[in-house]
């Protein structure tokens, strides 16, 4: 009968330790499955810009979702961002990005993603940066950089061109 209860009981500790060692949010996210579905978010978002879908370009970030653009005034909470952008997705073409490179990254639980991508632009190529939340299955981008990126061979020349800019711009924020 001792034995009886000691394997029961050792049964029972077994169960628990391998319950223990997987985390409730982390149990079973599959990563490749996810990827396809942000590669697919982000890919429309960019074309919903291009076709000056703006409905379906908004539908895709969060409410509380930020957008910054390559200028650094451009801080925008997703209605001020969607105020500022109206005209050029009423005059039919908002701006046109694609993916020529992305990387996507996951959190242990699976509910929240990064990535950063280089982009083909009509500003030649920019860098785009983002984090993802999963929400009711659904990702939505909660925040995103835009970049233009500059040879480094270049720099000296494009810190010159916005200096006046920039220098008057900084005197504000201090």
């Amino acid at each position: 009968m001792k034995a009886l209860v000691f394997s029961s009981l050792l049964f029972l500790l077994a169960a628990c330790s391998d319950e223990k060692q997987t985390a409730p949010n982390e149990a079973h996210f599959n990563a490749t499955q996810e990827q396809k579905k942000i590669e697919l978010l982000l890919d429309t978002w960019h074309r919903d810009a291009a076709d000056a879908n703006g409905p379906g370009y908004f539908s895709k970030i969060d409410e509380e979702g930020f957008f910054l653009g390559t200028d650094a005034t451009e801080n925008w909470i997703k209605l001020d961002f969607q105020k500022w952008s109206q005209p050029y997705f009423d005059r039919g073409k908002a701006w046109s990005f694609s993916a020529v490179e992305r990387n996507i990254y996951f959190s242990k639980t699976g509910e929240i993603a990064w990535f950063d991508e280089l982009l083909s632009t009509q500003m030649k190529i920019c860098r785009g940066s983002g984090v993802l939340e999963k929400t009711n299955d659904e990702w939505k981008i909660k925040h995103y950089v835009l970049s233009m990126t500059i040879p480094n061979e270049l720099s000296d020349t494009v810190v010159a061109l916005k200096s006046a800019i920039e220098d008057s711009l900084l005197l504000q924020l201090k």
